[in-house]
């Protein structure tokens, strides 16, 4: 009996402990895995900003500003201000007396092909009736002129007969003589800028656009300071463009007032200012520098006109110079006409007439307009305008 009892407490042990076996995997195989955990990671460190240190900062003893040695161990260096640009001085231009004698050698470069052309023909033994008409070609390339060649060729021909035998100093000699009658020796080249009775004088410059009616103006402006004279400036070339201030930078130059008006004003009311102004300050010259547009258009001539009457309800016009190129030859002589039809042209300027041998112009607008030659231009330079002296022309035209 008690063994029956011991093989049943047995069995009953026995089936406990296989029922907790079977119940503890079950409820493994029910349940989930557990999560992973994190691994452990150290962050890096951030970028230093604008006033941290590049590292972990440290207990150091530090310097003040004093105890700091500065590079060179000098004391700072004070900045310099920048200079102050000062305006241009006034210019003293050169002194007129004699300009075209020191400007002999310039000219007689490029105008002497006239004289030595002349030269060359009468040197020849037998000056037969080509020679004659070479020397006559020679003459009107140079534009002298019809009229004025055939005069001339006339009385060379009668005094080489009568001279006979020929040294090239007796020949230079006799030409001489014979192109200072043919450029005239009698006028009165003075330009008149000193009435007696009033101050102050009045000068109009008028030319065609392109001639150096502008810069000529602004020459004159030169000559007549170096002469001690004052001068105030009359912008009253309204339409073209810039006129004005190339005219006004002429005056600063040697210290002259210029009247200007607004671009495409009323030239005639420029030129009215200028003399009252002129007037008012006491000065001894006023010059006009009109409008130079084609010469072919009337309205524009008619215009020219009207500046002339305007200024003279003033006073009455001292000069009126007519500026052209040498370089033109006949086209300049018609232009020459034109403006005389308008304006009582009171002398000539001629500009460039270092550019070609075309000295001969001198002669022939003389004789168109029966006004003399007064001043010519002989470069590009601010001095290079000069009062023209005959017998340095000539001696330029036909060399040493």
């Amino acid at each position: 009996m008690e063994t029956v009892i011991l093989a049943v407490v047995i069995a009953v042990v026995v089936l406990a402990a296989l029922g907790g076996l079977v119940v503890g995997s079950r409820r493994k195989k029910s349940l989930p895995p557990p999560p992973p955990t994190a691994p452990d990671i150290t962050a890096p460190p951030t970028e230093p900003h604008v006033g941290d240190e590049a590292e972990t900062p440290r207990d150091e003893p530090r310097r003040t500003i004093e105890e700091v040695d500065l590079p060179g161990g000098g004391a700072p260096t004070a900045v310099e201000e920048p200079p102050v640009v000062e305006a241009p001085g006034i210019e003293i231009p050169e002194p007129t007396a004699g300009r075209l004698v020191r400007l002999r050698a310039r000219l007689s470069r490029s105008q002497n092909a006239l004289g030595k052309g002349l030269l060359t023909l009468l040197s020849r033994e037998h000056l037969d009736e080509d020679t004659w008409e070479e020397i006559e070609d020679t003459l009107l390339t140079a534009d002298v002129g019809v009229q004025p060649t055939q005069e001339l060729v006339e009385r060379l021909r009668e005094r080489v007969k009568v001279l006979g035998t020929r040294t090239p100093e007796e020949l230079r000699g006799l030409l001489r003589e014979e192109l200072l009658k043919l450029v005239g020796t009698e006028f009165d080249r003075t330009v008149k800028t000193e009435p007696a009775d009033r101050k102050p004088g009045i000068v109009m410059v008028v030319g065609v656009n392109g001639t150096g009616k502008t810069t000529t103006t602004g020459k004159l402006a030169r000559v007549l300071v170096a002469d001690g004279r004052t001068v105030v400036l009359g912008a009253a070339d309204t339409f073209r463009a810039a006129a004005a201030d190339q005219l006004q930078t002429w005056g600063e130059r040697v210290g002259a007032h210029t009247v200007r008006g607004p671009e495409a004003g009323d030239p005639a009311s420029v030129a009215f200012d200028a003399v009252k102004e002129g007037k008012e300050m006491g000065i001894d010259v006023v010059l006009i520098d009109t409008a130079g547009r084609l010469h072919t258009k009337t309205g524009l001539m008619d215009e020219l006109g009207k500046v002339k009457r305007v200024v003279e309800k003033h006073a009455p016009l001292d000069e009126v110079l007519l500026v052209l190129d040498a370089t033109t030859g006949q086209n300049g002589l018609v232009q020459a006409r034109v403006f005389a039809e308008v304006v009582d042209i009171t002398g000539i300027v001629l500009t460039k007439l270092d550019g070609t041998a075309k000295g001969g112009i001198v002669v022939a607008v003389q004789r168109e307009l029966g006004v003399p030659v007064k001043l010519i231009g002989l470069g590009e330079g601010a001095d290079d305008l000069a009062p023209f002296e005959p017998e340095a022309f000539v001696d330029a035209l036909i060399g040493e």
